[in-house]
């Protein structure tokens, strides 16, 4: 203290401040799908491609690449020789398949990497079968880019590249294909190695923004950034470059995920209407300049160039909102030099609103950001690849030789109706891939009724029909051969003027303008079927065939000598079976000079069915229908159930809670409906969950799955169930099982009503049986196990308890007095029907199974 003053010995205590900053190293490396820093400052260094800022290398550990890119220590390799230019030496390989088919349904990914410059180039396939196919194309392209020959191709020793065809196009095309030995893999090490790199990048990009996109647009775009980035093998220029000679610049890449804004075009909206709609970045357009955006309105990938990009954002799919990315990175200013003061602990630290999210394994993220399409949905989809490329060209093909339209320009008082492209992938019986067709159709829901068409329906055969035929084929002896028409509808002559724009991607250059006048249908066009029915029609009446009364698709042709040719028409499918085989080959040459048509031999695959014919019969199944729905459902592994549905099983429509989505339940009965044409054990089933398609609830999803496990190894209004169900030889041809119209005041009555279902039945088959040269000589007999019924049916008198009964139902007492029918008494226990009427217990379901005919046989084998 000095006089009134007091002093202080203090510290000197310096000043610290704390900040956070985006680092644009962390955001080149989130742009680069997470390549390492290091080649990025190497690559920015050496100048190789412009506009990058610099890049600084720091010690800070990305998460998203530890839980993508971890692996193994490697082994020791030596380095093999080198090529000296380009296309001397080729690496490919397959990775797959995906735990989920991609957008285009493929599970496969092809790589072919240039030794030389190490430029790689994808190929996405549904089977490994196809990588002959994309091969061929793939050399096609390099060879003219470079105007250099593929010389070797490296690969491993798989099936796919081992193929006859895989080795007779190499030898043709004078290229040496080296395979590794068996078990090793190291020596195609250049493709493994790219495919685990193109994988963990694809892995980071579906970690780092939480996307649920299909796996095959994050590869795209691992081997898109891959090209533009330095290999140890070729470290002074990017693969691109090496490749193109032209230094690419990287000032259009976007961080791969990221939340975006895409143009909406003037003529795709109204006045008032957004002009933005929202997106997701997912890669980079091939063949134009512009961004692959998945559009979150559209729920597809649509190509624009004129996009807003909001990189420090992503879309949440749980929350379906936008969030803000954690781009901060925090770190702390050391002081120079020491200091006195004892600093408390530091409540400082980089925050952020986006929620904790468990992370899932990688099988799951496919699973749920999946979505299934079996097919391209529009033309820039399919001209991706050259198979459906191939495809549409065949289409345009057949329409031009056809002479179905002519390119005029549209009268003033005509309106041109809209059009466009449809993919559908054709299988065989075993699953394997058929055909790709393309389908040019023209959008017939803007046609005007009574202007742009008149009569629109067109029959098609009944499997009833179908059935019957097939089962008289067997037992005369002969077989039933496939026709189809190629391109059916452009066959039907159309009565009205009708102008369609021209087809996307086949514009006429020089006539955008204009548009095609139709001399002939188009698929789409509500007369389409008409008029194609219309057409063969007429044709098989001036071939000598006679149109069956009883059936309008069935067509026959008699001589002196008896029955000759029948045909069963089913849209543009023939079923065709003879008397003698040089009438079948007469009439194939005869239907040939007219239509254009593939001949498919003996029939063995028709609308989903299997066909099996033998010397000793024929026989029909959907196993492979029945596999496809169990895989659908996800059931293909469930257990199995001995019935399908428990014993006296009743379910109503009041029996649980409702389904939030009932498409599911109806897409489960919609299948087993058709699982009937071959399986009627399940006609009761199909039948009574059909019921409750309007509002269906957990109940009986419940039972619709114990229907599907049982495929794999109704007390609502009162009203009763009608069965019935006939046979030939040893075969049932027709069966049905359907609740009745009315409701029955007692069990006779239901019953009656019944028989008289069955009696109608048997007088349209009888009518049928004619028209296919089968004289009815005798009555058809029906078995009932009710003599009520019996005695009402045969005894005119009214009862007490039957006078109320339509008259319309006892139209079976003229049947029988006509001979038509004959009724006979059986017990229930050898009712044949009773499978059709109520669930049954295991022992009385495998015994009707068995008189039914059902077999679990392995007829392929045997026949």
């Amino acid at each position: 203290m000095n006089g009134n003053s007091f002093y202080l010995k203090l510290d000197l205590v310096e000043g610290h401040v704390f900040s956070a900053k985006i680092d644009e190293s962390v955001v080149w490396h989130k742009k680069y799908v997470h390549f390492n820093l290091k080649s990025l400052r190497f690559m920015q260094e050496a100048g190789m491609v412009e506009d990058m800022l610099e890049i600084s290398v720091n010690a800070q550990t990305c998460e998203s690449c530890e839980l993508g890119k971890q692996h193994r220590q490697p082994f020791p390799q030596n380095m093999s020789k080198r090529a000296t230019h380009k296309l001397e030496l080729v690496h490919s390989d397959i990775c797959g398949p995906m735990s989920t088919a991609s957008l285009s349904n493929n599970v496969y990914f092809a790589l072919f990497i240039d030794d030389f410059s190490r430029m790689t180039w994808v190929y996405f396939l549904k089977t490994k079968s196809q990588v002959l196919s994309v091969f061929k194309s793939f050399k096609k392209m390099v060879e003219t880019q470079s105007g250099q020959n593929v010389k070797v191709l490296r690969t491993n020793n798989g099936g796919e590249y081992t193929s006859k065809e895989f080795n007779v196009f190499c030898q043709e095309a004078g290229i040496v294909h080296q395979l590794t030995a068996s078990y090793s893999p190291q020596q195609n090490g250049v493709s493994k190695r790219k495919n685990r790199t193109v994988m963990e990048m694809a892995r980071c990009m579906l970690f780092e923004k939480k996307l649920k996109l299909l796996w095959a647009e994050a590869v795209n775009t691992s081997v898109y950034l891959l090209n533009r980035v330095p290999t140890k093998s070729f470290q002074s220029k990017t693969p691109i470059e090496a490749w193109s000679g032209v230094k690419p610049s990287v000032k259009h890449l976007k961080v791969f995920g990221s939340f975006c804004y895409l143009h909406v075009s003037s003529v795709k909206r109204g006045k008032l209407d957004e002009r933005a709609e929202k997106g997701v970045f997912v890669g980079y357009a091939a063949k134009s300049k512009g961004y692959r955006i998945y559009s979150l309105s559209r729920m597809k990938i649509v190509i624009s160039r004129d996009v807003h990009f909001d990189e420090n954002s992503y879309w949440n799919w749980d929350l379906k909102k936008v969030h803000k990315c954690d781009q901060a990175t925090p770190f702390i200013l050391e002081p120079a030099i020491e200091s006195t003061i004892i600093e408390g602990p530091l409540d400082v630290e980089a925050t952020s609103n986006t929620p904790v999210l468990k992370m899932r394994p990688l099988s799951d993220v496919y699973e749920r950001c999946n979505l299934v399409h079996a097919e391209p949905t529009c033309y820039t989809e399919a001209a991706r690849f050259l198979e459906w490329i191939e495809a549409m060209k065949a289409e345009i093909d057949v329409i031009e030789r056809n002479g179905t339209w002519k390119l005029t320009k549209l009268l003033e008082a005509k309106n041109a109706i809209g059009v466009k492209w449809v993919f559908r992938t054709k299988f065989n019986s075993d699953g394997s891939i058929f055909r790709h067709k393309a389908r040019f159709v023209v959008k017939g829901f803007a046609q005007v009724a009574g202007v742009d068409y008149g009569d629109t329906f067109a029959p098609v055969a009944r499997h009833d029909t179908i059935r019957l035929l097939l089962a008289l084929t067997g037992q005369m002896g002969w077989k039933v051969y496939h026709l189809d028409v190629k391109s059916a509808f452009l066959n039907g002559i159309l009565l009205e003027e009708i102008y369609v724009q021209q087809p996307e991607g086949f514009e006429v250059i020089g006539h955008e303008h204009k548009v095609y006048k139709l001399h002939k249908a188009l698929y789409g066009l509500k007369q389409a079927p008409r008029a194609w029915y219309s057409r063969i029609d007429s044709h098989l009446i001036q071939l000598g065939f006679r149109r069956s009364e009883n059936e309008a698709t069935l067509y026959l042709k008699q001589s002196d000598d008896g029955l000759q040719l029948v045909v069963s028409l089913y849209v543009d499918d023939m079923l065709v079976t003879r008397s003698n085989v040089k009438l079948l080959a007469d009439f194939k040459m005869e239907m040939q000079d007219v239509f254009e048509m593939s001949d498919l031999g003996i029939m063995n695959y028709f609308l989903g069915i299997e066909i099996y014919q033998c010397s000793w019969g024929i026989f029909i199944s959907q196993r492979k229908y029945a596999m496809d729905i169990l895989k659908k459902f996800k059931l293909e592994s469930c257990k199995e159930v001995a019935t399908p549905l428990a014993q006296n099983e009743k379910i109503s429509k009041n029996d649980g809670e409702k389904l939030e989505e009932p498409s599911t339940y109806r897409s489960v009965v919609g299948s087993l409906l058709y699982l009937t044409v071959t399986k009627p054990d399940l006609m009761f089933p199909a039948s009574l969950l059909s019921r409750f398609m309007s509002s269906p609830n957990n109940v009986h999803m419940g039972v619709a799955k114990r229907v599907l496990k049982y495929v794999k190894g109704s007390v609502d209004d009162m009203k009763s169930t009608s069965s019935y169900v006939f046979t030939i030889s040893s075969g049932v041809i027709c069966w049905n099982s359907r609740k009745q119209e009315v409701v029955a005041q007692s069990t006779t009555e239901a019953e009656y009503i019944s028989l008289v279902a069955a009696a109608n039945q048997a007088i349209w088959l009888r009518k049928l049986l004619v028209d296919l040269g089968q004289e009815q000589s005798s009555p058809t007999e029906l078995y009932c196990d009710n003599k009520s019924i019996i005695s009402i049916a045969q005894n005119p008198v009214q009862y007490g308890r039957t006078k109320h009964i339509n008259v319309k139902f006892h139209s079976i007492r003229e049947a029988e007095k006509n001979s038509l029918v004959k009724l006979h008494y059986c017990s229930t226990d050898v009712q044949l029907a009773d499978i059709m009427t109520k669930g049954l217990p295991k022992s009385r379901l495998e015994f009707l199974r068995l008189k039914l005919g059902m077999s679990m046989a392995n007829l392929k084998e045997k026949c």
